[in-house]
């Protein structure tokens, strides 16, 4: 006696399509310089025209393989009229090698460990009642408050840097353009 071999009917309704995942907003261009999510920090901030004093103190401080590196980190990138704004011959000494300590100091509390977005931050800053304090790389806290609809840093000697450019991402984090070099205790 054969066996009848019944297949289960063919089932015709298509899978449903996983939801696509939404598109990542266009990263912003820093100095009309398109940035790429793609690339690193050293990347992008060596592509930008109004980054170039940044980009010289970051080689000088020996810092290239550690901001290239996987990371993450947020970096708040002073753009080279925030470097301008520093007391005359400022920059020129930090750049010398006798001074590279230093320079490294003031680079390193630019850097927070971790990838926080403007939404991270403002986050935060709600959390804290209005303003959070951030530890860097280098040590020294940074204070982040709200002023209008800027995000303000107030490094440990008061002085104000304010976010121009928010949530450039990175390979390896995020870097929000500032105009003002934030200076922790130096000696």
């Amino acid at each position: 006696m054969g066996t009848t071999n019944t297949a289960a009917p063919a089932d015709t309704t298509a899978a449903a399509p996983a939801p696509a995942e939404p598109a990542a907003p266009a990263n912003p261009t820093v100095g009309g310089a398109a940035m790429l999510s793609t690339r690193t920090i050293v990347d992008n901030a060596s592509a930008a025209p109004n980054l170039t004093t940044l980009v010289a103190a970051v080689k000088a401080a020996g810092l290239v393989p550690t901001l290239s590196g996987p990371g993450p980190f947020t970096v708040f990138a002073p753009t080279n009229d925030a470097f301008g704004r520093l007391a005359p011959g400022t920059v020129e000494n930090l750049l010398k090698p006798e001074n590279k300590a230093s320079l490294v100091k003031v680079l390193t509390y630019h850097v927070v460990p971790g990838t926080l977005t403007g939404a991270d931050l403002q986050a935060k800053m709600q959390a804290g009642g209005g303003k959070a304090t951030l530890t860097t790389v280098e040590g020294a806290p940074l204070t982040i408050m709200m002023e209008g609809q800027a995000i303000v840093l107030t490094d440990v000697n008061g002085n104000k840097s304010y976010v121009e450019t928010p949530d450039v991402r990175q390979s390896n984090g995020v870097v929000h353009v500032v105009n003002g070099v934030m200076v922790p205790k130096l000696g």
